[in-house]
């Protein structure tokens, strides 16, 4: 028999239920099965340079050392930040780099901890399959209503949402812990899912912020043992009452020495420059020039007709420069090989700009003052570079056209497209009450009225820069740098 304190077991004082524990017991078993178990290995880490963001975030990366190496040291003197995720999508890369972006700016050096990427252990191997699951089910939520509205939607807003669903996550990760051998058990350690956050748990690090990334309470994010970081008052709130976990009981609420609500997580590089781009913003769109849009598709590639309807809709615009395009597929060349086949006069007029960051960057910074027209594309075959030019666009982008994912909270005007997910829904409500987004939008025709609406009144954009210049005042885009200090202090 477990001792009583097994986090599979016992959640926040609320007993899961022996059913629901041999459940979790039984899925553990069955990765344990189909990849094998290495828990009795002793991994060394070693630290590499990050490609792309480790010279402009100070990130270095942690990977496996070679047989025989010496166990990983950090110099106190760098003080360290760990930064533990995974790649399930980009939303969850994007979120660390705002953390190790903040990190850096507050003088410290941020390692990136990417459990997903170590390939030869069994923990690596159950993200890797648990991300090509996900992925498929968000693809075909766009393409089977069906499929969407009978088990993808009540999955992601009810099933996740359920306190049993964490205890099977919690039972799996203990498998995480091998990779931690290296850590010290104090080092300031900041998770963007819950994943890493409870491996990091169960490997007995003692700072451990759980960055909680989504605006819908669910008991996927949980991670007893870690301090729970949140971006708004009903994550806080939601969170703090576990709000909807289990359906036939009301449930003990977390502590509240477990949750923080510390603001949304924004890179330092956009937060520091909030007041010149939206000067900037308004400047084009009142003075006439084009509107700016950038289009993110997501890693899963989902939502291809309504991204096809929406560059058909805008290309008369570019061709009178009234508008600007900008897309980025990441690194899924194949997205933007299926753009240029549904909308056929889309290739004759982007300028592709593929695997070549430093020439991407470059663009960036010129279009932040200078002129900007026509058509673009963006794709990298490395993820630092496909996540991260998104978040150069940004900056010198008037519009961006997004699922309300991670975007939701980033400190630009956002056209809300339909969700991937019902756990996405209440991220647009955040970015509509904020003011610095739409509502969710899900039909097509009203995306396309948007566009038109955004393109013929600019004050209609020129006003979220106002409403982002607001809420900067009074700290909303700090949560990076809150859950950094988090870390740090231990409390």
């Amino acid at each position: 028999m477990d001792a009583p304190t097994d986090r599979a077991r016992i959640i926040f004082g609320n007993n899961v239920g022996e059913k629901a524990y041999a459940d979790a017991s039984k899925a553990k078993a069955r990765f344990v099965h189909k990849f094998g178990d290495d828990s009795d290995a002793t991994y060394h880490l070693v630290a590499r340079d990050v490609p792309v963001v480790g010279e402009r975030l100070g990130v270095r990366g942690l990977a496996l050392a070679e047989e025989g190496a010496e166990p990983l040291a950090f110099d106190e003197e760098e003080s360290p930040v760990v930064v533990g995720n995974i790649r399930m999508g980009f939303g969850h890369y994007r979120i660390s780099m705002a953390i190790a972006s903040a990190a850096h700016a507050l003088g410290h050096t941020p390692y990136w901890f990417d459990l997903a990427s170590f390939s030869e252990s069994t923990v690596s191997k159950v993200i890797a399959h648990q991300n090509d699951l996900y992925s498929l089910g968000s693809r075909l939520s766009q393409r089977v209503g069906a499929f969407d509205r009978l088990y993808w939607e009540p999955l992601n807003s009810e099933g996740f949402r359920q306190l049993t669903y964490n205890a099977g996550d919690q039972k799996t990760m203990e498998l995480g812990k091998p990779l931690f051998a290296d850590l010290p058990k104090d080092v300031p350690y900041v998770a963007t899912h819950a994943w890493p956050a409870q491996a990091a748990v169960h490997a007995g690090l003692t700072h451990v912020v759980n960055a909680i990334p989504d605006n819908w309470p669910m008991a996927l994010h949980l991670a007893e043992g870690a301090i729970h970081a949140v971006q708004t008052p009903s994550a806080f709130l939601g969170y703090h009452q576990l709000r909807g976990m289990d359906k036939k009981r009301q449930l003990k609420p977390m502590p509240l020495s477990a949750i923080r609500q510390c603001g949304h997580y924004i890179d330092h590089e956009l937060v520091s420059n909030i007041e010149r781009d939206c000067a900037a913003r308004r400047n084009r769109l009142l003075g006439g020039g084009p509107v700016r849009w950038l289009l993110s598709v997501g890693g899963a590639g989902a939502q291809q007709e309504l991204f096809a309807a929406i560059v058909a809709h805008l290309l008369p615009y570019v061709q009178t420069k009234q508008a600007v395009l900008l897309v980025n597929v990441g690194d899924h060349k194949d997205v933007w090989e299926a753009l240029e086949h549904d909308v056929p006069s889309l290739a004759s007029m982007a300028q592709r700009h593929f695997n070549d960051f430093d020439e991407v960057a470059r663009m960036a910074d010129q279009a932040l003052d200078g002129d900007l027209e026509g058509v673009h594309a963006f794709c990298d075959d490395d993820i630092f570079a496909a996540v991260y030019s998104s978040n150069l666009l940004m900056r010198c982008c008037d519009v961006l056209a997004t699922k309300p994912s991670e975007f939701s909270f980033y400190p630009v005007p956002k056209l809300m497209i339909h969700r991937v997910g019902g756990h996405e829904a209440w991220g647009a409500i955040r970015a509509a009450e904020v003011g610095d987004g739409t509502y969710e939008i899900d039909d097509t025709n009203e995306v396309l009225a948007m566009i038109d609406a955004f393109q013929y009144d600019r004050e209609l954009v020129a006003s979220m820069c106002d409403n982002i210049e607001r809420a900067n005042k009074i700290g909303i885009y700090n949560g990076a740098y809150e859950v950094v200090r988090l870390a740090v202090e231990g409390a």
